[in-house]
Formats: C-alpha cells, structure tokens, sequence
C-alpha cells in the first residue's frame, strides 16, 4: 500500500560519493530554450557538474534507471515548475524519486523555482496544475494503483511547494541579473568537493598555505600560485581543492587536467578554455596563435578562476596564460608542476611537502582498514609499511588499498615484497617524472637516487661536472647490491653499460683480476668494505685493471699492495682508499 510520506524505508541511503552536484528536472517544452538553458550555463560557467535531464529518453510513464542513479548520486535537485509541469508523468515520478531521497539520512538538497507559475498553483494543484490532474485522475479511475500513483504525484508537488526557492522572472531585477544570482545563490549551497576531497587526510596545512597566497581577500589583482613537488605527492588534490571550494566567488571557472599528456595539441587546450570560460563552441580556434589571440582579448573582463594541472613545458604557459593582463580584475590562476625550472624567479611558489608520520598512518589506515585505527595484530606491520612509504601519499595510497581486507600473513608477504620491490606501482607513477627528463638528466637523477644521497651537495656538483656521458640505454648500467656485484664479477659479465658501483660489505670479498676487465665506462666505484682480506686469499701483484673513467674512487679495505700500473684516471674528483692494503699506489711510486 502506498504512503503518503517520502521516508521510502526500503530503499537504502542517497551514497555520500556524488556523481553531479546540481540534478535538474524541468519541463522541456516550456523552458527547455530559455530559462533552463540560461541557468545550466551558469552552473557549467562555475564548474558545477549537472544532470540535465532529457525527455527524448523518456520510455512511456517509468524512469529510467539511469535517471533514478543520477538523482541518487547529485547534491542537490533543482526543480523547475512551469505551467506545463504536471502534465508530463515523467517529470512526476521524477519529483517522487527527488522527495523520497530528500528525507533520507545525507539526503539530497531539494530547490524548487516557480517559472511563470506562482507556488501555489503547485502547493493545491491549482489553474493548469487542477486541469492536469483531472487528465491524470480520468485516465486511471478503473486503475487502483494508478490512482495511487496519481496521489504521490500530488502529495510530492505539496511538499516541493512548500520548500524555500525562487521566483522567476523578479519584478526588482532584470532575467540576467535573476538567473545570475539563482546561479550563485545555488551554486554556493553546493558542497562542490567531491567525496574523495573531502577527507584529505594531512593536507590542511598546506591547503591553508595556497589559499594564503591566492591573496583572495584582494579583489584588484590578478594572481598566478604555482603548486610545486614531486608525483604522487599532493598537487593536483591541493589544486581541485580549492578550485571546488573557491568556484563560486568567481564568472566562470575551468580546470585543465593533465597538460603534459596534450603538450603537441595546445590549440586544443585552448579550445577547452574557450569552451569553458566563454561558451565558445568545440574547436572554434585551430592553431595555438589563434588561440592566444582569442583568450588574450576575450576575457579581459572576466573574473576567472583557471587550473592548469600538470605543466611541464613553459610553451603551455605561453599560450594558455602567459600575461595576467588577460584577465580580469579578482582572476586566479593556479598552475601544478614537477618542474621547478618553469617557475620565475619572482613567481609565487608553494613547495608540497610530504606527510608528517601521524598523518602518513591516517592516510594509509584509510585505505587498508577504511577506519582511522588498525586491528591491534596490525600495528606494527602497518608501522613499518608507513615507515617504508618515507610520507609520500601515493606510496600509502597504493599501498593501502593493495592490503584492505588481507589476512596477516598476505600482510607479512606483501611486506616482503615492497622491500624488495620498492612498490611497483608507485614506480610506474614517479618514473612518468623521470620520463620527462632529457637524457642526460635522467642520467643524473639515477646517480644522485642510487648513490649520493647524504653526500655534501659541493661533492656531488663535482662529481655530475666531471662527467662526459655515453650511454647505452635500456641496459643495467648501476650495481648497488652486493649479491648483484658478486654474481657480475664471479660470471665475467661485466660489460660497457656498468656505470655505477655502490654498496657495503661486511663480509669477505673475493676478486679475480680480471674483475673489472671489461667496465670500461665505469664512473662510480664505491666499494665500503669492512672485512680485511688477507692476502693468501688473493691473487699476487694488483687486480688487472680499473676504468680510468672514474670520477668517485672509494674502496675500504682495499685488499692488493698495488694499483694498476695502466690506471690513469683524470677526471677523478674523489678518492677515499681508507684501511687499505696498499704499499705503493703504482710501481713507480
């Protein structure tokens, strides 16, 4: 039997995660083309998702499911009464659905606006709305269910009509100025941040630093903050942050998603832009000059909140948002990087930093337990995993959703393997920053990553200075593990591509002269061993050969009397041969 309230006990709570934040129900032939398309142009000027609904897929008196799916996953439910309104049993049931989710708990945000009908006509079923019904209730008098259904449809309209809304058009205001202050008036009730921003976990902080300096009490500038920091670490999060929270204070409002992945295509950046901030139509510019003509003259007057995610070229700034002048008065941009050589000299810059240790257990305990403290068994598995993510948000992240609902003993496995393994998928994320390098810089990274991390910054500028770089990419070119080094030197497989040696040993050692024989483009042979060798266990004289390539020598305990007579290694900047066995350095001396 139907009820006359919306409590509907046997359907399960609206879900907190929002799909779209504004769901609109209208009447198409009244107001289709012009109040409802004024109003979801505002909405789309601001940023705000929006449903809008189309009678062409309407299939008889039923909602389709994915119309019910779509009010159950919005904010809020704009409803748009107009003279026509009731006749249409597919509007109806769409007003049952929206009244029904509107009284569950974290239920939806229900405005109606009365278009050229006054609420009363909707609150009794009055003027077009009586002669609708008497339409509706003929058609189902043999039909009980209909009859029913014909009475929820009433009972909805009473309860719409009497919620707190707007009236269109205002006799104080123009249509412009009444659907611009809809536009905002709503668009501010919107909790614009979608579910995932709203528990960010150690990120306030920071957050609260960005929005400082946006300098947004200051309504006569034009502002530019870039967000700084490696992958994975914040940025983009930071960045939709706060342009969900702030797009409402702005015209019109646009976030560029993943620049780098469109770096050749900036024409079609621009073209978004356009779009977005001016309603232009899809690829009204086909050529990057064209477009920052266009942007460059067509928003000086507009109050902009723009967001371009992902920067990795100074080009992309030169055409998307080269000269603050472009804009106008009150305008924000916030430009993301990894790149800190894009940012001038003179820009302001917030440097993302990783998470504090109480923050970093939050953030993963989210993930792995999706509560804020762990089963006691385990405390300290998730210690250690934290400890190994060194803050960093992705780490915990993937990490923590890779361990939700696992047993201890897949927990001690995946342990094991994330040592071993550094978390694979972090390392596919990062290495799209190293990816990015120029060759060369690539070459860098690694040696500065593997080698030289606590060693003095002047030693190591001293080092990277000295380098002339032939590479063989694709090949291992770095040894850091000391199993890895025994099984090179033990099968002769020492080739061209090792570049780097770097370990500690506290075991015996054992070297064939040839070692080293064929690294020829060594560099970096960093050997800190602390077990001295005797010299029965060694082949007499000096090992045969050291590349004369290297620019870092260091090898404790150093087991022969001699170098070998043919090292002669210029560009060396480093030598550290510390308790070593060696009587002479070469023969001669």
């Amino acid at each position: 039997m139907a009820s006359s309230s919306f409590s509907a006990s046997n359907s399960q709570n609206c879900p907190r995660r929002c799909k779209y934040n504004v769901f609109v129900c209208f009447r198409g032939t009244d107001t289709r083309n012009n109040f409802t398309s004024h109003l979801c142009k505002g909405f789309k000027n601001k940023g705000i998702a929006t449903f809008l609904d189309d009678e062409s897929l309407e299939a008889g008196d039923s909602i389709l499911e994915e119309l019910m799916e779509a009010i159950e996953e919005s904010q809020v439910a704009v409803i748009i009464f107009s003279k026509n309104y009731a006749t249409s049993s597919w509007c109806l049931n769409e007003l049952v659905k929206i009244m029904e989710c509107k009284e569950k708990k974290n239920g939806l945000t229900v405005i109606p606006i009365f278009c050229n009908v006054d609420a009363s006509h909707v609150r009794y079923q009055s003027e077009s709305f009586k002669e609708a019904f008497a339409k509706h209730e003929s058609r189902y008098k043999d039909d009980v269910e209909g009859m029913q259904k014909v009475q929820r449809w009433k009972t909805a309209l009473t309860a719409a009509a009497d919620l707190s809304g707007y009236v269109f058009p205002s006799s104080s205001e123009t249509e412009a100025d009444c659907i611009g202050r809809i536009v905002d008036e709503i668009s501010s009730k919107c909790n614009t941040s979608v579910s995932y921003l709203q528990y960010v976990v150690g990120l306030d902080t920071q957050l609260k630093k960005v929005e400082s300096l946006l300098k947004m009490e200051i309504n006569d500038i034009v502002r530019i903050v870039w967000i700084w920091g490696m992958g994975g670490v914040g940025k983009t999060t930071i960045a939709k942050k706060i342009f969900y929270e702030l797009s409402s204070k702005f015209e019109v409002v646009c976030f560029l998603e993943n620049i780098k992945e469109n770096k050749h295509k900036i024409h079609s950046l621009q073209n978004i832009l356009l779009s977005k901030l001016l309603g232009e139509k899809e690829n009204c510019v086909d050529n990057k000059e064209a477009g920052r003509g266009m942007l460059s003259k067509r928003l000086l007057r507009k109050k902009v909140l723009i967001v371009l995610d992902d920067i990795d070229d100074r080009d992309q700034l030169e055409y998307l948002a080269k000269d603050l002048s472009w804009f106008g008065k009150g305008s924000r941009i916030i430009a993301t990087t990894r790149d800190q050589h894009l940012i001038g000299e003179n820009d302001v810059v917030h440097e993302m930093k990783t998470l504090l240790d109480c923050d970093a257990i939050k953030l993963f305990n989210q993930y792995a337990f999706k509560e804020k403290v762990p089963n006691e068994w385990f405390k300290d598995l998730t210690s250690e995993i934290v400890s190994l993510a060194k803050g960093h948000p992705l780490a915990l992240k993937v990490w923590g959703s890779s361990l939700h609902r696992m047993d201890i003993t897949k927990w001690k496995s995946a342990l094991v393997r994330i040592k071993e393994n550094s978390g694979v998928e972090i390392t596919k994320n990062l290495k799209i920053s190293y990816d990015g390098l120029e060759h060369q810089d690539q070459e860098i990274f690694l040696d500065i990553a593997c080698f030289f991390r606590g060693i003095k910054k002047e030693d190591v500028m001293q080092v990277l200075e000295s380098l002339q770089m032939q590479k063989h990419p694709g090949e291992r070119s770095r040894l850091w593990n000391v199993e890895d080094f025994k099984e090179v030197v033990d099968n002769n497989m020492g080739t061209m591509a090792v570049e780097a040696i770097w370990f500690t040993c506290f075991k015996k050692l054992s070297f064939s002269k040839e070692a080293m024989k064929n690294m020829q483009s060594l560099r970096i042979l960093c050997i800190q061993s602390y077990s001295l060798i005797s010299q029965s266990d060694l082949e007499d004289g000096s090992i045969e050969y050291l590349p004369n390539n290297l620019c870092w020598f260091v090898w404790h305990c150093y087991p022969w009397k001699l170098l070998p007579e043919n090292f002669n290694p210029r560009r060396l900047v480093h030598l550290d041969l510390q308790r070593s066995s060696l009587h002479y350095l070469w023969n001669e001396t």
